[in-house]
């Protein structure tokens, strides 16, 4: 069996599953875990990186323009490195069809397969929610042939789900949380961002479980009052939140929020690159920090969390 991932937490769910001996190809995203990052990259990134200088905004602009141009073009975001694709005559293909943002598309991914003899099996990935990155372990089991292996894998994540459930108390009215996926324009938490945070004990009622990503408005964020918010946006590790931060600082509603003035501690940055952007496995340890976090339950929370209070 010989599989290529182009998406990274497809790329975790195969290597979760015991699946890592048979990744012969990755996305150039695909970093995690790091071991893998000795196999063949194959896609590239048309738009600029995250580089941590004042860029949301202009990354922001840069991918509207993209994709409004992809569109009339019939073109990706992404790169697909078609022939090396071919050249390792994969089995298994796993891929997404959640957020062409994101990752290469399912579309191009198609097109290349079909021009392959034989063709390899499409694994699609589109969750929504927890238990879909759930089931999604199953799916990937099945398709390589260890389901076994992926049913172990999945009953010890849902365990941790729900031993850190365990301690919220559900007759108490958690803080309104503001989950920043973006900071400039302020993007807010959707698809299975908003059910973690309510399960971990807080309330999200800038988007519901299983929506998209949106821009809030300045006027919406204010009218929620947030008391917690957590600044994780999409692909940014650390260094480039602490740089960003500058942006979210000069805009004139970020002092008006309660988290802001009601002591440290209260607003938080997390690496997006690593946690809570990817629908893989390490969501489950996302969600024990969130839910030690708001809860004071310190001892949920996983050695090494990549995250610092502003």
């Amino acid at each position: 069996m010989r599989v290529i991932s182009l998406l990274p937490s497809a790329t975790e769910i195969l290597c979760r599953i015991g699946g890592e001996d048979l990744l012969v190809g990755r996305s150039h995203e695909c970093d995690w875990p790091p071991q893998i990052k000795d196999r063949p990259v194959l896609t590239g990134q048309r738009t600029p990186s995250p580089t941590g200088i004042g860029a949301s905004a202009e990354i922001d602009q840069a991918v509207r323009e993209a994709l409004g141009a992809g569109k009339s073009a019939n073109q990706s975001l992404y790169t697909l490195d078609a022939d090396a694709l071919r050249n390792l005559r994969p089995d298994v293909i796993l891929t997404q069809d959640l957020c062409n943002v994101c990752s290469i598309d399912l579309e191009t991914v198609r097109a290349v397969a079909a021009k392959m003899n034989p063709s390899p099996t499409i694994i699609s990935l589109d969750p929504k929610s927890i238990w879909d990155v759930l089931d999604d372990c199953l799916k990937v089991g099945e398709a390589i042939g260890r389901p076994q292996q992926a049913e172990r894998a999945m009953v010890e994540m849902r365990e941790g789900w729900w031993t850190a459930v365990d301690h919220v108390n559900p007759f108490i009215e958690g803080p309104e949380v503001l989950f920043l996926e973006w900071m400039d324009p302020p993007f807010v938490g959707g698809h299975w961002t908003p059910e973690m945070i309510i399960a971990a004990g807080g309330r999200h009622s800038l988007n519901l479980a299983g929506a998209k990503s949106r821009v809030a408005s300045p006027e919406e964020i204010i009218e929620v009052a947030p008391q917690r918010i957590i600044i994780c946006p999409c692909g940014y590790g650390l260094p480039a939140i602490r740089s960003e931060m500058a942006t979210l600082r000069s805009q004139k509603w970020w002092p008006l929020l309660p988290a802001n003035m009601d002591g440290p501690g209260r607003v938080v940055m997390v690496d997006g690159n690593q946690m809570f952007n990817r629908p893989g496995p390490r969501l489950i340890d996302a969600f024990r920090w969130m839910t030690g976090w708001l809860n004071d339950r310190p001892e949920l929370i996983p050695d090494g969390f990549p995250v610092e209070h502003v």
